[in-house]
């Protein structure tokens, strides 16, 4: 009598990308662990072993995402230039692509449910989140020094500007009218323009 062979799961990579892809082909909506199995073949159970549940499996997705989106950053801040360029490449990273943008459909989703989540999980939200806010501080922190930057409390303005860049890209990320990405983007930078530039 022959063992049957069991099939090795996906590594997990290549599970996170599967739900980055399905969110982005068919919205947050189609991505649900039955379906996600089929994309990859093996049972919503078998996921469900590795991940405990969605909200486990959305919130290491998210995880996943930004830490590609934090090595774009890096190479973003580590260019030669301007801080005042640099500034403007972290906006456009930080703004979505467009209504439906699936990383911050991603995002959104996942900060919603965390209204019920367990400090553990709320603690790797904030990771994510305090990488975004280090990184700024210290882009600005670098333009004060270098005198292109208003001498700003780094800390307290880099908290303004992300309150401002989340409030203007949740508009775009759900497709608010009037509210498309060129529109934003031009606000932010007439923003920094007044409150920041030094020789404003």
């Amino acid at each position: 009598m022959t063992t049957p062979r069991r099939t090795p799961a996906p590594p997990r990579e290549r599970i996170l990308t599967a739900a980055m892809e399905m969110i982005a082909d068919r919205g947050l909506e189609k991505l649900t662990m039955a379906a996600l199995g089929r994309e990859l073949g093996m049972s919503s159970g078998h996921l469900l072993y590795y991940f405990g549940s969605k909200d486990e499996l959305l919130l290491q997705t998210l995880e996943w995402s930004e830490g590609r989106l934090g090595a774009e950053r890096g190479r973003l801040l580590a260019r030669t230039g301007t801080a005042r360029e640099r500034l403007d490449a972290y906006v456009d990273l930080y703004v979505p692509d467009g209504h439906r943008d699936p990383h911050w459909t991603l995002w959104l989703e996942v900060w919603n449910r965390s209204q019920n989540a367990d400090d553990a999980a709320r603690d790797r939200q904030a990771a994510i989140e305090g990488a975004w806010h280090r990184d700024l501080v210290a882009l600005l922190a670098e333009g004060i020094s270098r005198g292109e930057f208003r001498p700003v409390d780094p800390d307290r303005f880099a908290a303004r500007l992300r309150a401002l860049l989340d409030g203007f890209s949740i508009h775009v990320a759900i497709g608010l009218r009037g509210t498309d990405r060129p529109q934003i983007l031009g606000h932010v930078r007439e923003f920094l323009n007044d409150t920041l530039l030094a020789d404003a």
